[in-house]
């Protein structure tokens, strides 16, 4: 079954189609970073007009590159949850149409539990053995299947998600983010000191010749009761733009000036220090010894060597070029759902939240 996914969550426009939920096709992604750099972070109004704009052009060109034209399209995928709602409503709104007008079964999915799914997709041998920009030799491997249950690790600019996975759609929040979510850090931080954007490629880019050790910034206090597989950002994004002074290692000693490489490997090492302590608390108490990880930030080189580190663990990543939102991965998981017969009224809607993905502060 060929299944068209429609992806524009935030600001990327994506379209993919993907066979029988596993081999892609196509998959064609229209970036809006060089729209929004000038503001160091996404625009919402700006991003949604552009997925108006593009979202017909994107279309086309993935079905052009699968060799196929509407005819040959046996379902149809789109994201309606979570994301920016204008964004969601472009692509939910133009995959309904697309369905409606070939009289096509139709799936809105969760585009959390998309980037889950997106380490099953097979791609090209060429494009499989792609690694992140920067990433060390020993790294945590690209693409692959895992039996359920596992542990799901779902880190992004918008939600930092540790799971217990029991299915592609039946996931257990076992613990997320109090305040902001790890991708958002990353971001804040970059424009805060002017390295670029997205802050989250750069400072890994920048980590590369800085000494990581140069500045030792404090975890958060979270590591009992309820909050065991829990993380928080907003103490280590004061810390990091406000106290640096407070916070320098001893190969960093007072009187120097600081190097932007090193403020970028210190922070990188605590954000994702941060982030792995509740992951590997969650595995000890549960067991569970297959990571799964999706979402932008799991390109993250420093993440993905230290998870390789771990030679108890099992832990598996999407290609890079599937971690940041794809159609790929929308219409892999649709294809899962319309083969259970599953399918979404034309008069569902798009939701900028869903509920668990984030925890209020205590």
């Amino acid at each position: 079954m060929k299944v068209l996914g429609i992806e524009t969550s935030c600001d990327e426009c994506a379209a993919a189609v993907v066979e029988d939920g596993r081999k892609v096709l196509s998959s064609v992604v229209a970036t809006q970073i060089p729209f929004h750099a000038a503001y160091n972070g996404v625009v919402p109004e700006i991003a949604s007009r552009k997925h108006t704009e593009w979202i017909y052009g994107v279309t086309k060109e993935a079905l052009d590159k699968a060799g196929l034209g509407p005819a040959d399209i046996e379902g149809v995928a789109a994201a309606s949850r979570p994301g920016l709602l204008g964004s969601l409503l472009v692509g939910l709104t133009f995959a309904k149409a697309f369905a409606w007008s070939r009289s096509l079964p139709f799936i809105a999915v969760d585009h959390m539990l998309a980037h889950l799914y997106a380490s099953r997709l097979e791609l090209p041998s060429a494009a499989s053995e792609a690694k992140p920009g920067g990433a060390p030799e020993r790294d945590a491997p690209s693409g692959g299947t895992a039996d359920y249950p596992f542990l799901g690790l779902l880190v992004s600019g918008g939600h930092t998600i540790i799971c217990r996975a029991d299915d592609f759609d039946d996931i257990t929040v076992l613990g997320t983010t109090i305040d902001d979510a790890a991708g958002e850090a990353f971001d804040k931080v970059s424009k805060h000191y002017g390295f670029g954007y997205p802050g989250g490629a750069v400072i890994d880019r920048m980590s590369q010749t800085g000494d990581s050790g140069a500045f030792l910034f404090p975890l958060p206090n979270l590591y009992k009761g309820e909050h065991r597989y829990d993380v928080s950002y907003s103490g280590l994004k004061t810390a990091v733009i406000n106290q640096l002074e407070q916070f320098r290692g001893k190969s960093n000693p007072a009187g120097t000036a600081p190097r932007k490489e090193d403020i970028a490997a210190s922070f990188q090492k605590t954000a994702v220090d941060i982030l792995l302590r509740a992951l590997f608390n969650a595995s000890e108490d549960t067991g569970l010894k297959t990571i799964v990880a999706g979402g932008g930030v799991a390109a993250n080189s420093y993440l993905r060597a230290r998870l390789a580190g771990r030679k108890d663990l099992r832990c598996i990543f999407p290609p890079a070029e599937f971690c940041g939102d794809n159609g790929a991965m929308i219409a892999g998981i649709g294809y899962r759902h319309l083969a259970r017969a599953e399918t979404s009224p034309f008069s569902v809607n798009a939701a900028a939240r869903v509920c668990g993905f984030k925890r209020r502060y205590p």
